[in-house]
């Protein structure tokens, strides 16, 4: 199997996880309306696979995976 394939994070984990949202509800809640950018494409997927490399943009500010 593709290593690419195994080694990534759902975009509301990553959210949870660099304290951008307190619960999956909420990351739910901003993923749907629209407030997150994955790669500077907007993202309302809030199980979108993310490697790393990939950014993720929330109120103004850019993270790298």
């Amino acid at each position: 199997m593709d290593e690419r394939s195994e080694n990534y994070i759902l975009l509301q984990q990553f959210l949870k996880l660099k304290n951008l949202v307190g619960s999956g509800g909420e990351a739910k809640t901003v993923i749907r309306q629209g407030d997150v950018k994955v790669n500077g494409e907007t993202e309302t997927r809030r199980g979108r696979k993310l490697y790393p490399g990939d950014t993720v943009t929330m109120h103004g500010k850019t993270y790298t995976v």
